[in-house]
């Protein structure tokens, strides 16, 4: 085999590994993650919840909410991005408890979550539920 072959070869054995490496590493970070939560109430008609952790940290690609504890029925969800129109859903309907909703895209390819403002009612006779944001980075 050539010199000229053989040096073709071991750079395209470097290249695939390097490439499968970053490949493994780019979808080990890409998960499901809490951006915020908050104890909601069956005497308060909405709630507020910021997200945690710095700049970086609210970059998200989609967001989710998760609760437990109780069944809630949420009239109405705001998504309060950062240099972004905010994101308004109607009657986005009953959350079981253990349950989670459908992923909503963020803005672009990715976009910084601030906040969201939940307007719910608490199903049945629980009196607390556990609401948490989360997002997929």
């Amino acid at each position: 085999m050539s010199t000229n072959t053989r040096n073709l070869m071991v750079s395209l054995a470097i290249a695939t590994a390097t490439f499968v490496g970053s490949a493994g590493a780019a979808s080990a970070a890409d998960e499901w993650f809490v951006l915020g939560q908050q104890t909601l109430k069956a005497s308060d008609p909405s709630a507020a919840i910021k997200s945690t952790g710095g700049r970086w940290e609210k970059d998200v690609k989609q967001v989710k909410l998760a609760v437990e504890g109780a069944d809630v029925e949420i009239t109405n969800l705001v998504l309060h991005w950062d240099n972004r129109p905010d994101d308004t859903m109607k009657d986005v309907g009953v959350l079981k408890s253990g349950g989670q909703t459908a992923p909503v895209n963020a803005p672009g390819l990715k976009g910084r979550l601030k906040s969201v403002t939940v307007q719910y009612k608490i199903l049945g006779n629980a009196q607390t539920a556990d609401l948490k944001v989360m997002g997929y980075d």
